[in-house]
């Protein structure tokens, strides 16, 4: 052979791919990522703008907790000698909601249930119950150490070492966070806030979330933390290419991979859109299974685990975002960094029902210009109604949206408007076009209500030697899940390897 063979070439640079890379890094093996962009990170990326330093994604970062086992971040960086300073959250969201429901989830657990209690005292038994079994949920997750459960050695390894909570996971596998809220909560408001507790993460009510995701989200909150990395988010994924390197991986940009080559059935390579081919003994793909198996791969030829995927499975929407500069002074001294607000609830699931805000410069001052701040609103959007519009009937489109947004935010922050000192407005166009994602999804979400995480894919495809990793694998959306799809999916290949 007289070309260079990698032990394993990943598609896409997002937290799922570096972290797949860099576990398999630092156990030796020839490591090499091919990322579109100029930097690493995907959704998890940032871009510079007039002093401004913005998150391209959400800015709630879970998984970099310094105990147990699911702080998944601090343990990625940790294994390729990196380290970020990070930032504590002491209140996840605060939930501006119809009936007058004013919210603080307090990382303070007694706290934030008090809070709850004291808007449905009626419901208080039901409330302490729910969380409670959330809490269960997380407790066997955090005694184990999370890894591939395609492994079968890994399997049986952890269920002697730890049988309980094995078996609690188990049992929760198959259940959705709705039919264990309903076991302990009947008033229909209060249900109304566990589905938006779900879909503030998951972009489904609770009755389509699963309830081992939940339990990792409703406890780690009040365990390992909300913790913003000091630098900005894209500091993840810059540490852990750092990493890479270090350990002896490479990481290649503006290298958009058009192609994954097969030959006899088996992935062997891929090939840029520059026509340059690389070889490697497997496969990661960091794209979506949609990118995946219908461009880079022939669709014709597509597997018939899936199609059988794509029919429980929808693409999520994608985002219209506002990146805001401001000035401070219209901040109130006591405004939290994360907020969530929405009117009605009959709009918590449409296009701009739900607007999503992080301020992270209230946690890392450095992010904006002395005297500024940073606000990033977003809130969902379809690609459909982006397209097939002129260059100035889409700044127009643009302009009307951020408007409406701007004047609905208003109502958390008396005086936006007057204040505006940068806007910069994403739709899914600019998703789709700079994160390489399909449709600019946020990723795939259930076609109609499923058992838990039963249907979510593992790491392992029907194509030999070609994995997934990310979103649209086990255990599905968010920052920490992919980390752990990523654990999950190195050391699969680390055992197919003999590593």
């Amino acid at each position: 052979m007289n070309y260079e063979l990698f032990d394993v070439i990943v598609i896409g640079s997002g937290i799922g791919g570096l972290v797949t890379a860099t576990q398999l890094a630092a156990k030796g093996a020839k490591v090499l990522i091919l990322e579109r962009y100029l930097i690493p990170g995907g959704s998890a990326g940032y871009f510079q703008s007039q002093g401004y330093t913005f998150d391209v994604g959400a800015s709630m970062i879970f998984g970099f907790g310094k105990k147990g086992t699911t702080n998944l971040l601090t343990r990625a960086l940790e294994a390729v000698n990196v380290n970020l300073e990070t930032i504590p959250d002491p209140v996840q969201i605060h939930y501006h909601l119809p009936n007058g429901l004013d919210l603080k989830v307090e990382q303070n657990y007694e706290k934030f249930l008090q809070n709850l209690i004291n808007y449905f005292p009626h419901e208080a038994k039901g409330i302490r119950s729910f969380y409670n079994e959330c809490q269960k949920v997380f407790n066997c997750l955090n005694n184990i150490e999370l890894l591939s459960l395609e492994e079968p050695r890994y399997v049986v390894r952890v269920f002697f070492q730890n049988p309980l909570a094995c078996l609690g996971l188990a049992k929760y596998l198959p259940q959705n966070v709705g039919d264990v809220a309903r076991r302990y909560i009947k008033d229909p408001l209060l249900l109304k806030f566990i589905d938006i507790e779900c879909y503030c993460w998951s972009v489904v009510p609770a009755e389509m979330t699963p309830m081992i995701n939940a339990g990792m989200v409703f406890s780690d909150r009040h365990y390992g933390g909300v913790n913003y990395p000091q630098g900005g988010v894209g500091k993840i994924a810059q540490k852990l290419a750092e990493g890479l390197e270090k350990a002896g991986g490479q990481i290649q940009y503006q290298a958009r991979v058009t192609k994954i080559l097969t030959e006899q059935g088996q992935a062997i390579g891929v090939q840029l859109a520059s026509g340059q081919v690389y070889h490697g003994k497997r496969i990661v793909s960091n794209a979506t299974r949609w990118d995946t198996f219908e461009k880079l791969l022939p669709s014709a030829r597509m597997p018939s685990n899936e199609k059988i995927w794509q029919q429980r499975y929808k693409k999520s929407p994608s985002f219209l975002s506002l990146h805001i500069g401001v000035k401070a002074s219209i901040l109130q001294a006591n405004t939290e960094c994360h907020h969530i607000l929405l009117e009605d609830w009959q709009n918590m699931e449409l296009a701009e029902g739900t607007i999503f805000v992080s301020i992270p410069t209230l946690l890392d001052p450095d992010l904006a210009p002395t005297g500024y701040h940073i606000i990033h609103a977003f809130t969902p959007a379809w690609i459909a109604d982006w397209q097939g519009l002129t260059p100035t009937e889409y700044e127009q489109k643009k302009e009307q949206a951020a408007g409406r947004i701007i004047q609905r935010l208003e109502k958390i922050f008396p005086g936006l408007d007057a204040g505006l000192d940068y806007l910069e407005v994403g739709t899914p166009l600019t998703h789709r076009r700079f994160l390489g994602r399909t449709d600019g999804s946020y990723g795939p979400i259930p076609q109609r209500k499923l058992r838990g995480l039963l249907g979510m894919p593992f790491n392992r495809t029907a194509i030999p030697n070609l994995y997934c990793v990310g979103d649209s694998t086990f255990p599905g959306q968010g920052l920490n899940a992919v980390a752990f799809s990523g654990f999950a999916c190195a050391h699969r290949i680390a055992v197919d390897l003999g590593l």
